[in-house]
């Protein structure tokens, strides 16, 4: 771990200047929170009186809306019971916003942050893990959620949504199956998959939401951001009474969102994991080797 924390710093570095450049501005949220997004299996940590944010979204979501326009943020969150070889209860995420962008604005940016970390540590862009050689100059492999589970799986999930099923198929036969040689995008998410996200103006069974793999590896989740204050309040509304059903802890309801929300410009907007990104980049198999845990 000692040897990875320097080219870890440099890529934090690589991040940063690379979205400073871009017109980006750092800004920095609470990390203990009264009321976390409820989403159904992502599980704040408590510290009381508050909890320990999974994400600071919301946030800043809250300066989008006071009339900020790009900004990021890198900073530690935290999960209840996530640990394992590429998950720990602590760990590092960068989100970042762009107000007046779509999700695929967004896909742009990953790109150029993507690339600009290969070059940082290894002088070119193509990036060794495992067994893999991933390229990550463009074009990536974009495949949607329907073309990936009518391939991988033999069933069309915006036909006949299951969320059981949906999760199932996900972690069995489609992560395994993307492709890893270069960076892989899955995108348009079914509209029950997607708690944060609007919905595509041609087809209201999708979602304006896509997912980066590097070497089958999730990296990056991103939205179009969904600004409907009845439809957010819904959303969160049926998973508080889903929460409640499986006897999971259920968080207030952010009022001051909601109200933020009624100003909130069409957005994108993404959330990428530093710590597996670090993973891939500098060839470790855990994320033990990358940061301190």
């Amino acid at each position: 771990m000692l040897s990875s924390l320097p080219l870890r710093a440099k890529i934090l570095h690589s991040l940063r200047q690379t979205l400073d450049d871009m017109g980006f501005v750092e800004v920095e949220t609470p990390v203990r929170i009264a009321a976390p997004a409820n989403e159904l299996y992502i599980d704040a940590p408590p510290s009381p009186p508050l909890f320990l944010r999974a994400s600071p979204e919301l946030d800043m979501k809250k300066l989008l809306a006071s009339g900020m326009d790009k900004i990021y943020q890198i900073g530690p969150c935290f999960r209840d019971g996530e640990k394992g070889q590429r998950h720990n209860p602590e760990f590092t995420m960068l989100e970042w916003y762009r107000a007046n962008a779509s999700y695929e604005d967004i896909l742009n940016d990953v790109m150029t942050l993507v690339r600009a970390v290969a070059v940082s540590i290894h002088g070119h862009t193509t990036v060794s893990f495992g067994r893999n050689e991933i390229d990550v100059t463009e074009p990536w492999i974009i495949l949607t959620v329907q073309e990936a589970y009518q391939r991988f799986a033999g069933w069309d999930p915006l036909e006949a949504f299951d969320a059981d099923r949906f999760d199932m198929d996900m972690a069995l036969k489609i992560e395994p199956n993307l492709p890893k040689e270069r960076p892989c995008i899955l995108k348009d998410y079914p509209a029950q998959a997607a708690a944060l996200a609007r919905l595509c103006p041609h087809d209201s069974r999708i979602a304006e939401r896509w997912e980066l793999y590097l070497g089958g590896i999730e990296i990056c989740n991103a939205f179009g951001e969904l600004t409907d204050v009845a439809e957010q309040r819904r959303r969160f509304e049926d998973v508080v009474r889903k929460r409640n059903a499986m006897g999971a802890q259920v968080y207030p309801l952010d009022e001051e969102f909601f109200t933020a929300l009624e100003k909130l410009p069409p957005s994108g907007g993404a959330a990428l994991g530093v710590d597996r990104l670090c993973m891939v980049v500098l060839g470790k198999e855990n994320i033990a080797e990358v940061r301190m845990i």
